[in-house]
């Protein structure tokens, strides 16, 4: 096996060069800005490297006045001879390799805190270049203490992983929630008060059941509640019966409804809402026919309940589908031809083989769907009626006529408690059962056909849910070219030039449409995010699924608090976090592309969860013995066989990214408007027009970014024939 490679020596040459060379703070031209060398009326170099405003961290300390800076200084320089001394042979550190990685990983740890802590100092300016470089590199010298010592088998990669994703966990995760639910303690006058805790978390608009024995309603937190089982019960059923239909049925126009069948997840929000409307409102298509057919007189059924759960039911089982896909395509046909050999129907077979192999699956997608539903803002906003759940309540907390910060930040705590319960359930559900069905051996089987019984029911089930999916799509293409939906449908494209108009000038092109911007805007972040929080969940999900560390599930519940609030409190929660230093970021785009990382970074989770429960542990294994490192097993050897998770992560984190508009309505600003707030602001003016035709172009940039996706990261298939090859 080849030497592990260090980390301590590229560590502390980064540290020295965020300490010694690096602006600290940042920089008035841009927040992480590096001198403009040879600009016009650039400072000289030295004169920049010694103002204070641009000074390294040394040069702050010694003729600044920082005296907080001294910590990290010493740290770094105690880390420096403690490598020195190693290098050179000492006896006390060569001789001693676990005492030498504890000292590594404390001096690692000690930095970081100090850094970060001087950061909070009142009067000090935002966290620059050098300072994020310095954070950096006191993770990876953790990292090498903490492989050194023993910690993840000695894999210096995982142990780098681990830090990495555990900090940023904690700044853009744990930091903005807690300065949101740090106001569900305050008392009148501001100081902490356990008694107002307790009388917001109890109160009985929450928690009543009145609606059991009169005619009241119940409280917020039992209606979230049953809304979000029926939802995950229905979605993770619709979306098993569509994984199988595209993976294991011989239907015609499996490929249209692959793509058909994530539809959905690319609507932006406005599109759903109002095509539900205009099916099933009052004045909508249904009640229409149903009064000029029956006789039976308009009602308002869709506003409440039954709408809610249709509009969940649509919206999030593609999440589901994206998540059993991988699953259903992992299942070892071998196992499923032994079944057969034994003198199993396919009924019995897919009872009693298939199905207990999908469990991982069926119950992450459960979860992801019960998340998604209690964290839901947009349906419930439009369809919900006099059927109020937690996040409306908690948007009406903060943005409502009495504004009540604390009140929210309860709230937000019991939808945090409602989605830590559904994670420790599921992990009870699963505890001791093993779901291998990929192992290191050729897998030559034919997939079973699944029983007719079965194929009838998922098409009666699936069938109506893809046709009612291209009806809101055909509404949405048709609703962009007439002149005004519902009223007047004489053909237009007067909505599309006023949005994306383009004129052809000497001097080139230019985009004088209003929505441009705003289209650059979000196709350039939601490039950034996907990819970014594909790889932050897929890596967490390896970190969860094939290493063993203390803390373990504890580290697992923190990767899902981002996905259990509300985006509304998420959006609010960054803006109060990274308003103010150290992290100084509101305004910018990057704040927008971290809020959307770590808001979509738990679907990547899950899903390569369920993936990595289906390949056996002997690969990895067989992979170190040949003296593969962590790296080079993930790459090679796990990422190929988890390409259904990688492409279902991409497509989800890049069409949310797109879609999203509660977690980034409070984020954008002048020079980073992205096109879901510039939808809701044309529909706020009565502009629907305008909206339903950027919706449409949306719904294009969506489908072919989907298309591309799926052809660049490709798909697994398990088993080297099939049933029409066998034959």
């Amino acid at each position: 096996m080849r030497p592990a490679r260090t980390l301590g020596a590229p560590a502390l040459v980064a540290l020295g060069a965020g300490l010694l060379v690096l602006p600290w703070y940042a920089l008035p031209e841009g927040a992480w800005s590096v001198p403009p060398g040879g600009a016009p009326g650039a400072r000289p170099l030295v004169g920049w490297l010694m103002a204070p405003d641009s000074a390294s961290a040394v040069v702050q300390a010694l003729r600044h006045g920082r005296a907080g800076l001294a910590a990290p200084l010493l740290v770094a320089a105690a880390a420096a001879l403690s490598l020195g001394l190693a290098r050179a042979g000492w006896p006390p550190l060569v001789s001693a390799r676990r005492p030498h990685g504890w000292l590594f990983l404390v001096l690692g740890l000690v930095g970081l805190t100090a850094t970060l802590l001087q950061g909070f100092a009142i009067r000090q300016p935002a966290l620059g270049l050098g300072a994020v470089v310095a954070l950096a590199s006191f993770v990876l010298l953790a990292a090498e203490g903490l492989a050194v010592s023993g910690a993840l088998r000695g894999d210096r990669f995982a142990a780098a992983c681990l830090l990495a994703i555990a900090v940023l966990v904690a700044l853009f995760v744990f930091l903005p929630l807690a300065r949101v639910l740090a106001a569900a303690v305050q008392g009148q006058g501001g100081a902490p008060s356990a008694g107002a805790l307790l009388g917001r978390l109890t109160a009985e608009k929450i928690w009543t059941l009145a609606c059991l024995t009169s005619a009241r309603r119940c409280g917020v937190a039992w209606n979230t509640i049953a809304l979000a089982l029926a939802c995950a019960g229905g979605t993770t059923l619709l979306g098993l019966a569509l994984a199988l239909l595209v993976t294991r049925s011989t239907l015609p126009l499996r490929r249209l409804t692959r793509l058909v069948a994530v539809l959905p997840v690319i609507t932006p929000p406005f599109v759903i809402g109002l095509g539900i409307i205009l099916i099933c409102g009052r004045a909508g298509v249904i009640n229409a026919v149903l009064e000029s057919t029956l006789g039976v007189p308009p009602s308002r059924w869709i506003y409440g309940f039954p709408g809610l759960l249709l509009a969940q039911l649509f919206a999030f089982t593609p999440v589901a589908f994206l998540v059993l896909i991988g699953v259903v395509e992992g299942l070892s046909p071998t196992l499923e031809e032994a079944g057969q050999t034994l003198g199993a129907r396919s009924g019995q077979v897919f009872r009693t083989v298939s199905l207990p192999l999908m469990l991982p699956g069926l119950a992450n997608a459960f979860l992801v769907g019960f998340i998604e539903s209690i964290a839901d803002f947009g349906n419930p906003l439009v369809l919900g009626g006099s059927f109020n759940v937690l996040a409306t309540e908690v948007y009406f907390a903060l943005v409502g006529a009495q504004y009540d910060q604390g009140r929210a930040a309860a709230l937000a705590m019991i939808l945090l408690l409602l989605a830590l319960g559904a994670f420790v359930l599921q992990r009870r559900l699963l505890r001791g059962r093993a779901f291998t069905s990929v192992t290191g051996k050729g897998d030559a089987g034919i997939p079973v056909a699944l029983p007719r019984p079965l194929v009838r029911a998922i098409v009666l089930a699936t069938v109506p849910w893809l046709l009612f999916t291209l009806v809101i799509y055909g509404m949405a293409l048709v609703g962009g070219f007439v002149a005004v939906w519902g009223r007047d449908h004489t053909l237009t494209l007067r909505h599309f030039a006023k949005a994306f108009a383009v004129e052809w000038t000497g001097a080139g092109i230019l985009w004088t449409g209003g929505a441009w911007t705003s289209l650059w805007n979000t196709v350039r972040l939601a490039a950034v995010a996907a990819p970014l929080s594909a790889a932050l969940g897929l890596l967490t999900a390896w970190l969860l699924g094939r290493t063993r560390f203390a803390g373990q599930r504890a580290f697992e519940l923190a990767t899902l608090l981002s996905f259990a609030v509300p985006g509304t409190v998420i959006g609010i929660a960054y803006v109060l976090a990274f308003n103010v230093p150290p992290l100084e970021l509101t305004g910018s785009g990057l704040i927008i592309v971290l809020c959307l990382m770590f808001r979509n970074m738990p679907v990547g989770v899950r899903g390569g969860l369920a993936s990595l429960e289906q390949i056996d542990r002997s690969l990895d294994e067989a992979s170190n013995t040949l003296g593969a490192r962590g790296a080079v097993t993930v790459w090679r050897v796990l990422l190929p066989l988890v390409k259904p998770a990688v492409g279902a992560a991409l497509v989800y984190g890049f069409v949310r990214s797109v879609t999203t508009v509660s977690a980034v309505i409070f984020l954008v600003s002048g020079d980073t408007d992205m096109a879901t707030t510039y939808i809701i602001g044309r529909v706020v003016n009565g502009d629907y027009g305008v909206a339903i035709a950027y919706s449409a172009v949306l719904i294009a940039l969506m489908v072919a970014a989907i298309v591309l996706i799926q052809r660049l990261v490709g798909v697994r298939v398990v088993g080297a024939r099939t049933a029409e090859g066998a034959s």
